[in-house]
């Protein structure tokens, strides 16, 4: 049976709708960074999904071509996330007064087993198999990360992506309750905390992520997305709100 990361690791993927402490452990994710509306039509951020899912399916579906990973398992691609921040200030996720400001890193987890020499041969297969994503796998646009996100506290939103400030107010109040404050890295165009410039880096935004498997000095409001919004009523949705905390 394949392994599936959801349900082997509950506590990160299948919160309850009440608030929660958590330690995050070290993760690595196939990740793209961008800016602009999430909900544009052909826009960074569906290409950036296409990358993402063509990498993370062409790893799992190694086991039917004559090469494979060291270590390999068969197992079900994890969920998409999301990393998110505006211009300027921190962002909770709680007010999005334009979605066409907004800066995000798109992510899918890998098993331990896809290490950088892997993730280069599995970019070199991809860019083969579909010419459509070579360009943007020839450009660096796929990274791939590992980072420990720390101490965090989260929640699941059920419902509609507009109707989660409800659900963000609720873990807020959470963690002032706790005598903890919210960590976030002030925005900018880039997630390191200087000021907004009119240029986005993607690289520099995720090289800042990718701390080798530590703490990275970036901390984001988190968004982990259970449900495909293709295929599932609005108020079925099911997301995962995770926010750092000191």
């Amino acid at each position: 049976m394949a392994f599936d990361f959801k349900k082997e690791y509950r506590d990160l993927y299948m919160p309850k709708m009440k608030p929660m402490l958590i330690d995050v452990p070290a993760m690595t994710f196939a990740a793209v960074a961008g800016t602009g509306n999430p909900n544009e039509e052909g826009g960074a951020y569906q290409q950036a999904l296409g990358l993402l899912y063509g990498f993370s399916y062409s790893v799992k579906m190694s086991k039917m071509g004559d090469w494979q990973p060291e270590g390999y398992f068969d197992y079900v691609v994890p969920p998409l996330e999301g990393l998110w921040w505006a211009r300027a200030g921190a962002f909770d996720g709680a007010s999005i007064a334009n979605k066409d400001a907004l800066s995000w890193v798109s992510l899918i987890r890998q098993p331990d087993f896809v290490t950088p020499e892997v993730f280069k041969r599995i970019c070199e297969q991809l860019a083969a198999k579909k010419p459509e994503l070579a360009c943007a796998l020839n450009r660096g646009e796929l990274h791939l990360v590992r980072f420990a996100e720390g101490r965090c506290a989260q929640i699941m939103h059920k419902g509609p992506y507009d109707d989660e400030p409800a659900t963000i107010a609720k873990l807020s109040a959470f963690i002032a309750s706790e005598g903890l404050a919210p960590d976030f890295t002030e925005g900018g165009e880039s997630p390191e905390g200087h000021l907004a410039t009119a240029a986005f880096d993607a690289s520099a935004a995720l090289m800042a992520l990718d701390a080798q498997g530590a703490a990275p000095a970036i901390r984001l409001h988190h968004e982990i997305y259970l449900g495909d919004p293709r295929r599932t009523k609005p108020e079925n949705l099911k997301t995962v709100i995770r926010h750092p905390v000191r």
